[in-house]
C-alpha cells in the first residue's frame, strides 16, 4: 500500500514538472514597438509579420484592400498576397482582427488591422490629400501613435516616398530589413589578386596543377574563392578546392567557340564548366559577358543535361504594359527576351553557317533543347538535370530566389547572372535584391562559386560609357 502511494506521489511530481515545461512565459519587452506594414512590405515577403519578435505588428485596413487586387495572377506578388490573406485567415479563427491578438502563443507579440483614423491631431489626407491609399496608411499610423503613447510606432515600408512623408509628418519610418545584405562594399567578390606570392608555390601550380593553401598566409580562404597569384613577372590563376584543402591551377578555358578574354571571364568558365559546381553567381556592369559566357558553358555542357533554360523576370509585366505591344502574348514578350537570343546569335557567328556546331546550336533551338522564355512561365516547371541560367537576376526578390534555387532536381546547375547596381524593381535596390542575397549567403559553400566581373569586354565605346557617363 506504502508503494502504491509513494508511486502515485511520483506520478503527481512527473505530471508537475511536465505541466511545469509546457508553461511558457512571454518575452519581457523592454522597448515596446508597434510596427505598422504596408503592402510592399507584404509583397515582397508574405511572411514579414512573422519577423518583429516580440514587438506588435498592425496593418491598415487600405493594406487588405490593395492586397485583394493582387490576389489574382500568376506572378510572385500575386503568389505573396495570396499567401498572407491565407495567413492572416488562419490566425483570426473565430477571433476579431480589429482587436489585438497574438501572432505565436506568448513568444510573439500581437497583431492588428487598423480601421480608418479617426486622429484629433495631424491628418496626413488634409495635408497630401484623400485620393491615395498611402495617406489613409499615415493617417494609421498616427492614430496608434495617440492611441499608444507607451510605444514606438514605427512605419515599415519599401516605398521611399511614403517613408519620406511619413518623417515629415513625425513618424518614424524605415525599411523592411530582413534579408538585406548590410554593406554591399564589402560583398564577396569570388577573387582575390595577390602579388608577392611565395615562387615556388607559383612553380608548383605550374608544374603539378596542385598547391599548398597556407603558402597564402591568409586567415580565412572561402569556399571556391579565384585567386590571381603574382610574384614579380610571374602569375598563374588558380582555386581553393575546399573538399581537398587545396589550391588548383585555373587553366585558360574555351566554351563552344567562345573563351575567356581575361582572368575574370577565365573564372567564371571554370566555374560555369566545373560539374560539382551547381550554384553560379556572375555579378557585373554590362558589357563583361556575363550571360554569353554562362550561354556558352551551357552549350557546351548540352550532353550532361536534359535542357538548358535561360529566362530573366519580365519586369513591366502588368497587363496593360504587355497590351500596348502588338500580338499574341509570345509576340508581347519577345522584346524582352531578344537580349538572350542576341548572345545566342552571338555564339552562332562563331561557326561559319555550314558548320556543324551552327546547326546544331538550331537544331537544339527547334527541338525545345534550349528553351528561352520568361521567369513566369518557368514556374511550375520540373527543374530536374536542367542547365537553369536566370539572367538580370537583381531584378527578383530574395523569396523569389530562394523559391526557384528550392526547385532544383537531381543533377541541376543553376546559374544567377545581373548587376546589382542596375535595379528595375520599384522596391528593390543593391542591398536587398535576390542576386546580392543570394552571393552573400552561399558564399562558403562547397557547391557554389561566384564572379564579379569588372572588366568590360563588349567594345571600347562600351567602356567609356560605364566608366564616364
Amino acid at each position: 500500500m506504502a508503494k502504491k502511494a509513494l508511486t502515485e506521489k511520483k506520478d503527481v511530481k512527473a505530471k508537475k514538472k511536465v505541466n511545469q515545461k509546457k508553461i511558457v512565459k512571454p518575452k519581457k519587452v523592454t522597448n515596446p514597438k508597434i510596427f505598422v506594414i504596408d503592402t510592399s512590405v507584404i509583397l515582397y515577403d508574405s511572411n514579414a509579420i512573422k519577423n518583429f519578435e516580440e514587438h506588435d505588428v498592425a496593418i491598415p485596413i487600405q493594406v487588405l484592400e490593395e492586397l485583394d487586387e493582387f490576389k489574382k495572377g500568376n506572378e510572385t506578388v500575386n503568389f505573396e498576397a495570396r499567401a498572407f490573406i491565407r495567413f492572416v485567415d488562419s490566425i483570426s479563427k473565430e477571433k476579431l482582427i480589429s482587436n489585438w491578438i497574438p501572432l505565436n502563443g506568448n513568444t510573439t507579440g500581437k497583431f492588428k488591422v487598423v480601421l480608418h483614423s479617426q486622429s484629433t491631431g495631424i491628418n496626413s489626407e488634409r495635408v497630401f490629400g484623400d485620393s491615395k491609399y498611402d495617406n489613409k496608411i499615415l493617417n494609421c499610423a498616427i492614430q496608434l501613435q495617440e492611441d499608444h503613447k507607451d510605444k514606438s510606432v514605427i512605419l515599415v515600408s519599401k516605398d521611399i516616398c511614403l517613408r519620406l512623408k511619413a518623417k515629415a509628418l513625425n513618424i518614424l519610418a524605415e525599411d523592411y530589413e530582413t534579408g538585406k545584405v548590410k554593406d554591399v562594399q564589402t560583398l564577396h567578390q569570388g577573387q582575390v589578386l595577390m602579388e608577392g606570392v611565395d615562387e615556388k608555390l607559383i612553380d608548383t601550380l605550374y608544374k603539378t596543377g596542385i598547391g599548398d593553401k597556407n603558402l597564402l598566409k591568409l586567415d580565412k580562404v572561402s569556399a571556391n574563392q579565384y585567386f590571381i597569384l603574382q610574384n614579380k613577372k610571374k602569375s598563374v590563376l588558380a582555386r581553393y578546392n575546399k573538399a581537398e584543402d587545396k589550391l588548383e591551377r585555373v587553366h585558360d578555358v574555351e566554351a563552344f567557340g567562345i573563351k575567356g578574354l581575361n582572368a575574370e571571364q577565365n573564372f567564371a568558365l571554370h566555374a560555369l564548366l566545373d560539374p560539382s559546381i551547381k550554384l553560379v553567381t556572375i555579378q557585373g556592369m554590362a558589357g563583361t559577358g556575363k550571360t554569353l559566357l554562362a550561354i556558352a558553358a551551357a552549350i557546351e555542357q548540352r550532353t550532361a543535361y536534359r535542357q538548358i533554360f535561360v529566362s530573366r523576370p519580365v519586369v513591366p509585366l502588368s497587363n496593360k504594359d504587355l497590351g500596348y505591344l502588338p500580338g499574341d502574348v509570345k509576340s508581347k514578350l519577345d522584346p524582352y527576351m531578344q537580349s538572350l537570343w542576341d548572345n545566342l546569335g552571338f555564339i552562332k557567328s562563331q561557326f561559319q553557317v555550314t558548320d556543324k556546331n551552327h546547326k546544331r546550336i538550331e537544331t537544339m533551338v527547334e527541338n525545345e533543347k534550349i528553351a528561352i522564355s520568361p521567369l513566369a512561365y518557368i514556374r511550375g516547371r520540373s527543374l530536374v538535370r536542367i542547365f537553369f541560367i536566370i539572367d538580370e537576376a537583381q531584378n527578383l526578390t530574395p523569396h523569389e530566389v530562394k523559391t526557384i534555387i528550392s526547385r532544383a532536381g537531381d543533377d541541376t546547375k543553376i546559374v544567377l547572372t545581373g548587376d546589382i547596381h542596375q535595379i528595375d524593381t520599384p522596391y528593390l535596390d543593391s542591398q536587398s535584391n535576390g542576386l546580392t542575397f543570394v552571393i552573400d549567403r552561399v558564399k562558403d559553400h562547397a557547391i557554389a562559386a561566384h564572379i564579379t566581373l569588372e572588366k568590360g569586354e563588349r567594345s571600347e565605346l562600351a567602356n567609356i560609357a560605364n566608366e564616364y557617363l
